[in-house]
């Protein structure tokens, strides 16, 4: 075989249509083998000899597409020293573009021996683990184009690649559970006509099921465990691993953009799936231990703010390299219109203390490329002073967990809940004011992946996560959650009636706020998990989404209440309210004010009383303040919001000031939520009842 020096740059296997370069990092290594694999269990050890900079490099000529491969790291095995160097360990490629076959464990995976955890272990793990791949990077993208949805337009959809596709009627076997599956026109009409503009992907970068749950008969259904940070997950793949995931991944992205839809990656970058000082040895930890890992101050032990056993050296140049070049990989390649990173506290702890200007963000701040795209964080980690809601830099929005604990809260009776309900509804300038962010900044939710569905959260007031094995120690025990009367199922049809109402008040409540909203797949029409609210290795029934036949009450009203929001721009705003009139709006009314049900202004008072639970909200059309993409005036329709989250009726009194005329056109406590053009004229000064635990919205026309 002919082996040529090769290129330090780019990292990973690169294909040019002659041969395969490649290219890896190590810096703990004494020497490093790049092993080509055959499909009769043989492999043919080509040693790099060339370096640069610690980065190990060779080119081989004939190397095609398809070809699996891997690396054996010669060097110092000393735990003590933080060392963990065994060449009996055929390591993935940290930049491999795809991944073949999964991990079968056992104790040749492991670095040590299972009754002597200080005894190194040299059983060949090459049969039991997964292979890289080199991947022909050409793809025919056509005329594809990034929509660029501006945020102030965006629905986003967290779904599952598996759950969102297995159980749909209208999909071939073979696609369900796939990427083509998600490209499949079925799937791709029920989004659109839903008002979806990106589709939130949980984990598809390659990850591992866990050796614990294997053992338990479960899978690591969520990936959030990854080892890959190139390579699209293979099991998602309907044809195949040999770099065919990656061709099907295009073609989703594609067919999704060709409808209009964002993509946006669910991505892990705080921890790999190699856990602790006792887990696995399956690429980083093999290759350079110390410069990949945060270690204590006893080197054998890794630093852990993730809950999973390790956390990313957030400090090392190798790892924010590795980090940025796959953000750039995955827009630029991939064509991803954006990331939320998973517990991205993490990424902010350079030292120790989660710091806005840590290394991490500099980098993002200035990318040409990763700038450009939506960057979504989730705002806490497990690690002390972790909680950072509202605490992310002016570039990126943030999942508003407030939001979703304070929108909980009011619906289900909690006192004191009126005040911060207002801010949250207003777009929680308290967060994001002060450094210059818009509403836009807040993600909201009332549910996603982690926790209870929307039909859970008004039905359960108690986790139930029996079928993950860890007699109910796992999943969040404060849930902010009321079963309406019955825990889990029943057919009390009073108990039914108030659980579809609350639903309709979530889904109401989350389309009518500023800020952009987030729908969790399947809580359109009321997916259950049965009360499971950590379903993260249940790869079946229970998390699958189990999609209605025919039309459905709820779908029908989240649809209506996604394209009340489209359609109206006082929803939707780019600039935090102001509280009075806008200057040049020839207006004189505030573009926003606020009522108790008697029609009353609210006042200190109100705000701070601790049984307050309703008040009416009027929304200026005419008193929008900031300009339309053409610098022109945005101008709307008027509307109230009537919320009543007490547990009996109340009357509410139409302001008299603010509009002679209204129209009813969203009511909760009816079924269907009142259609378009059909509900009861209102004057001002007249009284409507609201019935207990619903919400009413009335518009006047601009």
């Amino acid at each position: 075989m002919q082996v040529w020096p090769g290129e330090a740059y780019p990292l990973g296997a690169t294909y040019d249509g002659a041969g395969t370069n490649f290219a890896v990092f190590t810096e703990a290594a004494d020497r490093v083998e790049l092993c080509l694999l055959h499909d009769d269990g043989s492999e043919t050890a080509v040693e790099l000899r060339e370096s640069d900079a610690f980065v190990r490099h060779a080119y081989l000529p004939g190397v095609m597409p398809g070809q699996r491969y891997g690396f054996r790291v010669h060097g110092p095995y000393d735990p003590a020293r933080g060392l963990r160097c065994n060449s009996a360990k055929l390591l993935l490629d940290p930049y491999a573009k795809a991944v073949s076959g999964r991990v079968r464990w056992g104790e040749e995976v492991y670095g040590y021996h299972f009754g002597a955890p200080e005894r190194r272990n040299d059983l060949d793990s090459a049969p039991h683990t997964m292979t890289s791949v080199v991947i022909n990077p050409y793809f025919d993208w056509g005329d594809d184009r990034p929509p660029r949805t501006d945020y102030h337009h965006a629905v986003i959809y967290e779904a599952h690649v598996k759950g969102l596709t297995m159980r749909h009627p209208d999909l071939p076997e073979e696609l369900r559970g796939t990427y083509a599956g998600l490209a499949h026109p079925a799937v791709i009409e029920h989004l659109t006509k839903l008002g979806v503009t990106a589709l939130e992907l949980m984990p598809v970068h390659q990850f591992v099921n866990d050796h614990r749950l294997v053992d338990m008969g479960l899978n690591n259904y969520w990936g959030y465990n990854t080892i890959g940070f190139f390579a699209p997950h293979n099991a998602y793949a309907s044809w195949g691993d040999r770099g065919q995931q990656v061709l099907e991944f295009k073609s989703a992205v594609r067919a999704l953009h060709e409808a209009g839809i964002e993509v946006i990656l669910d991505v892990v970058y705080n921890h790999t799936a190699e856990g602790n000082h006792l887990g696995p040895t399956l690429s980083f930890k093999g290759l350079d231990n110390p410069s990949y890992y945060r270690l204590t101050d006893d080197p054998r032990y890794y630093m852990d703010t993730t809950g999973t056993g390790n956390s990313l050296l957030m400090r090392s140049p190798h790892v924010l390299q590795l980090i940025m070049d796959s953000l750039r990989y995955w827009v630029t390649e991939m064509h991803v219109d954006g990331f939320r990173f998973d517990l991205a506290a993490t990424l902010a702890r350079q030292f120790h203390e989660v710091d806005r200007l840590s290394s991490f963000f500099d980098l993002v701040q200035q990318d040409p490329v990763v700038s450009q795209v939506k960057l979504i964080a989730e705002p806490w980690d497990v690690g002390e002073g972790g909680y950072q809601v509202g605490n992310f830099p002016p570039l990126w929005t943030e999942w508003n967990g407030k939001y979703r604990d304070t929108v909980r809260d009011l619906w289900r009776g909690e006192p004191r809940a009126l005040a911060e309900f207002a801010s949250r509804l207003t777009g929680s300038s308290d967060l994001y004011q002060d450094d210059g962010r818009r509403p836009l900044a807040s993600i909201n939710f009332v549910t996603c992946h982690d926790g209870f569905t929307l039909h859970d959260l008004v039905a359960y007031n108690d986790k139930h996560n029996q079928a993950n094995g860890e007699d109910g120690r796992d999943g969040e025990s404060h849930n902010r959650s009321w079963n309406c009367g019955a825990e889990g199922h029943t057919d009390d049809p009073g108990v039914l009636e108030l659980r579809a109402r609350q639903m309709r008040n979530f889904v109401a409540t989350l389309m009518l706020s500023q800020g952009v909203p987030m729908i969790s797949h399947g809580d359109e029409f009321a997916r259950s998990q049965r009360g499971n609210n950590n379903a993260y290795c249940q790869d079946n029934e229970i998390s699958w989404v189990r999609w209605p036949e025919g039309e459905h009450d709820l779908l029908e009203f989240t649809r209506a209440m996604v394209w009340l929001r489209r359609d109206h721009p006082v929803f939707r705003r780019r600039r935090f309210f102001h509280g009075r009139p806008v200057e040049g709006t020839h207006d004189e009314l505030s573009d926003i004010a606020w009522f108790t049900p008697e029609g009353g202004e609210m006042t200190q008072r109100d705000w701070n009383s601790a049984q307050a639970s309703a008040l009416s909200v009027f929304l200026n059309g005419n008193a929008i303040s900031e300009p339309g993409p053409r610098g022109e005036r945005i101008c709307d329709d008027s509307f109230l919001l009537m919320f009543n989250a007490s547990p009996e009726p109340l009357e509410f009194l139409v302001p008299v000031n603010h509009g002679r005329q209204w129209q009813v056109v969203v009511d909760t406590a009816r079924p269907e939520g009142v259609p378009p053009g059909t509900g009861a004229k209102v004057a001002a000064g007249e009284r409507i009842t609201l019935p207990d635990r619903s919400l009413t919205v009335l518009q006047r026309p601009a």
